[in-house]
């Protein structure tokens, strides 16, 4: 039997795919997609394979058995609801105490992790440095990319790429979308190399091409190697340049959404994950150490600040956050063990939308909790009359 011409067989791919969703229905087209994306190449083309480990989540419990009050934690599900959420997961103690999905998903829907993508460069580069494969956060790029040894760019440090701060100028018409390495290689300096801050693709994917240098691997394959393996996590994938090429390390990994709350304890201990010291003791205290240009910001990381105008003050002092505007949060309170995510739809700008609304309501709905002013050493005068 003859094979349809080409056109057309491309005309009657477009149709069927047209009409799955009127055969299927909203919900089980959701699922068509997820099913898609876990079985072929149909997202992001080419891509890289990021090998997990395969092993269970943490511990379910009961909210009651780790202090959380469960009407604060439906609360906090309202909310997220009402703003666009697709999953709630909330854990404490490296125990998963609160779960809820939205649209039809569950903890192993697959997701583009967007803006929380770049965390497993600031991860891996700490165990790059544990390991003796990059000397030390402030070390020039010159040092690791020879191209720049005798180049102003070279000047640019480890830690000014993980806080933003390369100074290098943003993505122009001349760069090519299928040859990340070379966009990158030839971006002039618009800044000196530490002195702004300035969130752009380019110095997470600049940090990912360090480390590939560095180490001489695959930068999936030494995220899969040093994290996402480690931790337990289920394959993922990045999308590459082009075949073979450079992957894109500062967002659009697609992952199990669940998995997050893994990377969470992971920064919640410091580097640690159930007894397994993924890097040295320390680095993730200076992934949220405010830096000098920019005190509201970490290495990829917001710490808690100044709260925008009429937005709530973080209830407790401690906590940071990742994520960016596409929607997704991983909220870390190390002082209370609470790590939370929010998975979903685009939040920043929404009317109403308060970024420490969530965590706030999960912080004071901990039956141990201490408000900052009640804290030892705290300044009592405003409470204690006369103090």
């Amino acid at each position: 039997m003859p094979r349809p011409p080409p056109k057309l067989a491309a005309l009657v791919g477009v149709f069927v795919l047209l009409l799955v969703p009127l055969v299927l229905g909203p919900s089980l087209w959701t699922a068509y997609l997820q099913a898609l994306s876990r079985r072929s190449a149909v997202i992001y083309q080419p891509r890289d394979t990021i090998a997990g480990g395969h092993q269970p989540a943490a511990p379910r419990v009961l909210p009651g058995s780790e202090l959380l009050d469960a009407r604060a934690l439906e609360e906090a599900a309202r909310y997220a609801g009402d703003h666009g959420a697709q999953a709630l997961i909330v854990s404490r103690h490296d125990h998963i105490v609160f779960e809820r999905y939205w649209r039809g998903t569950s903890f192993g829907t697959f997701i583009d992790a967007g803006a929380l993508t770049p965390l497993l460069v600031a991860l891996a580069t700490g165990n790059a440095i544990s390991h003796r494969r990059i000397g030390w956060p402030d070390e020039p790029l010159g040092v690791i990319l020879p191209e720049w040894a005798d180049d102003p760019r070279g000047a640019i440090t480890v830690r000014d790429l993980l806080r933003f701060s390369s100074g290098l100028a943003t993505a122009g018409s001349g760069d090519n979308p299928l040859d990340l390495a070379a966009s990158l290689m030839t971006r002039p300096l618009t800044a000196p190399p530490g002195s702004r801050r300035l969130e752009q693709p380019s110095d997470p994917q600049l940090m990912a091409l360090v480390l590939e240098r560095a180490t001489r691997e695959r930068y999936a394959r030494f995220v899969s190697e040093t994290i996402w393996r480690p931790i337990g996590a289920g394959d993922a994938w990045m999308w590459l340049d082009h075949p073979g090429g450079a992957a894109h390390a500062d967002c659009c990994m697609i992952s199990q959404q669940g998995d997050w709350i893994r990377i969470g304890e992971l920064l919640l201990r410091d580097g640690n994950y159930r007894g397994d010291e993924l890097m040295r003791p320390g680095w993730v205290a200076a992934m949220r150490s405010p830096g000098k240009n920019a005190p509201d910001f970490g290495m990829f990381v917001r710490v808690a600040g100044r709260p925008a105008p009429g937005r709530e003050t973080y209830a407790a002092r401690d906590a940071f956050v990742a994520g960016g505007a596409e929607g997704n949060r991983l909220w870390i309170v190390p002082s209370m063990g609470i790590v939370i995510l929010r998975t979903g739809s685009a939040t920043t700008g929404e009317p109403g939308w308060d970024d420490a609304r969530i965590p706030n309501l999960v912080i004071r709905g901990a039956r141990d909790f201490l408000p900052p002013s009640a804290l030892p050493g705290a300044d009592l005068s405003s409470i204690v009359p006369g103090h």
